[in-house]
């Protein structure tokens, strides 16, 4: 009687069994074993949930004092990564809203309601646009 061929058969399925078991163990993949986690866990041992970070208004990490606008500035990543402006949990640019550009990206806000007035994106990398960023208009102060 020949032996060899099903030992290495159960072997086989052994071992991929094991590397199964240890593959989703240290992915920390949530299906599988669920059963067999249950049994080797003992009562005492029930998971805490992680607490969950509180988010702030544009995803501050604290919040911002009363009376003023909470504005976050993220930076893209070469040309693949478009940048963001945020203010007050408003996105007033981004590459989803496609009013983004390569050099410099300036959104022009009302400083007292926070309004968007105006967007526009300088290629400082072609050249010629050395005065266009002075070409926002100048706003007054309303409170004076």
């Amino acid at each position: 009687m020949r032996l060899a061929g099903p030992l290495r058969v159960i072997v086989i399925l052994v071992t991929v069994g094991l590397t199964w078991i240890l593959a989703g163990t240290m992915l920390g993949s949530d299906g599988g074993f669920v059963r067999l986690r249950q049994l080797l866990n003992t009562p005492d041992e029930d998971p805490t949930p992680m607490p969950r970070s509180r988010r702030f208004r544009c995803g501050l990490p604290m919040p911002c004092p009363e009376k003023h606008f909470a504005f976050r500035i993220v930076s893209g990543a070469a040309n693949v990564i478009g940048p963001k402006i945020c203010l007050d949990d408003k996105i007033l640019m981004s590459s989803v809203k496609n009013n983004v550009g390569r050099g410099l990206n300036i959104a022009l806000v009302n400083g007292v309601t926070g309004e968007l007035l105006e967007t526009r994106s300088f290629d400082m990398w072609a050249g010629g646009t050395v005065g266009a960023p002075v070409t926002f208009p100048l706003i007054a102060d309303p409170l004076g």
